[in-house]
């Protein structure tokens, strides 16, 4: 008896522990569903890191590349033909203007003047004895001795030989111009910065001198340098700040000290559509002559920026197709696509110059599938993501494109 009252304890046993191991069961399977529960309610609410608008610097400032010109360069080519008797000017050379350059020897020329020259002297003979002839038919045609039709055929040989020589007369001034152009002279005051001529090259009527290749160059140019023209292609997106007073600062790397002051003088109204650029013109006193044509310039420009113009992460831009939007949340964390006005952009940060207040809160990066009015999870960015020393400096230089 006492045996079988035992095997009912441990029967018992067994299935308190059976029942106490199926409670534990279902209390877990209830509490991992309730946690499954919050995890996925928890899941549906993205995390998202906000940043607030900057105020854009109160200045803006850009180095550009630019090219430095003459305040004005003139090629000169050849307006005859024939072989360099003489040059007398050479590189760097300081001319005033009319300052004989070259000889240009034309022997063909010299043949052709003379030859009209001696035209001439014949028409003036023929117009000489057409005149007397012309004179006294008229004095017998009053006394009634010839016809009147003999006085009027001498009277028309008269205005034929006026008319030849009168043609005789042009001629030789065309071949004086001509022969004129045998010296080549400085068109202005200023240096000799080519010569690509040689005694006894050949060089043709409006062109230059001919090369090996048959090609024709200039015979000389010559730059007026008392001042110089700077030109800049400054990209569209700058082009609000080109206008008269504007000063840019200008270095050359030949004086890699020294700062030269170029002030704004016109612009292209219009952007070259290949580069979206506009050139834009400045002068440049060069009283000590120490740029030259044709140098490289580094270009920095400074200007007042528009007001209410905020700064961004790029990343934090939506283009939709309501136009470019932001994500905005309010204080119930809700939120809200913003239509915005952007201005400059670079890789990190982007300009908005409409659509945004001072305390707006802007999601940045926000995730592909966040609709309107969907709520989120604002959380602090890891270092490094969003305020780090790096991003902030790249604010600073955004402009220094």
């Amino acid at each position: 008896m006492f045996v079988a009252s035992k095997g009912r304890i441990v029967i018992i046993f067994f299935a308190a522990v059976m029942m106490a191991d199926i409670a534990y069961l279902l209390v877990q399977r209830a509490h991992n569903t309730v946690r499954i529960q919050q995890d996925a309610a928890y899941d549906r609410v993205p995390d998202v890191a906000l940043v607030k608008p900057t105020p854009a610097p109160p200045t803006v400032t850009m180095s550009l590349p630019g090219t430095i010109s003459a305040w004005y360069e003139a090629p000169m080519y050849a307006q005859v033909s024939g072989y360099v008797k003489m040059w007398y000017r050479d590189y760097g050379a300081v001319v005033k203007k009319g300052d004989l350059l070259a000889e240009i020897n034309t022997p063909r020329l010299d043949a052709e003047y003379a030859q009209a020259q001696a035209d001439l002297k014949v028409a003036q003979t023929k117009y000489g004895l057409a005149a007397i002839t012309a004179t006294r038919w008229r004095s017998m045609g009053q006394s009634q001795a010839v016809s009147g039709q003999s006085v009027s055929v001498q009277n028309a040989n008269e205005q034929s030989a006026k008319a030849e020589l009168e043609a005789a007369e042009h001629k030789v001034a065309q071949y004086q111009a001509m022969i004129h152009f045998k010296s080549i002279e400085a068109p202005f005051d200023g240096v000799v910065i080519a010569r690509n001529i040689n005694v006894g090259d050949y060089v043709g009527a409006g062109s230059g001198s001919m090369n090996a290749n048959g090609t024709a160059s200039e015979l000389f140019t010559v730059a007026d340098t008392h001042a110089m023209r700077l030109f800049v292609s400054v990209p569209e997106t700058f082009s609000s700040i080109l206008q008269p007073g504007l000063v840019a600062k200008v270095s050359v790397p030949q004086f890699p000290n020294a700062v030269f002051e170029a002030k704004f003088l016109t612009i292209a109204k219009g952007f070259d559509p290949n580069t979206r650029t506009v050139i834009t013109e400045f002068s440049i006193d060069n009283a000590e002559q120490k740029l030259w044509p044709g140098s490289f310039a580094s270009v920095t420009l400074t200007a007042p920026a528009r007001k209410g113009v905020y700064t961004i992460p790029t990343g934090a831009l939506v283009f939709q197709e309501h136009g470019m939007q932001v994500a905005t949340v309010n204080a119930q964390q809700i939120t809200h696509y913003q239509n915005i006005t952007v201005g400059r952009m670079s890789d990190a940060y982007t300009e908005v110059s409409a659509g945004l207040a001072p305390d707006d809160r802007i999601i940045n990066n926000p995730p592909a599938d966040l609709m309107e009015g969907g709520k989120v999870r604002p959380v602090e960015p890891e270092q490094g993501y969003l305020s780090t020393p790096n991003a902030t400096a790249e604010t600073k230089g955004d402009d220094d494109e």
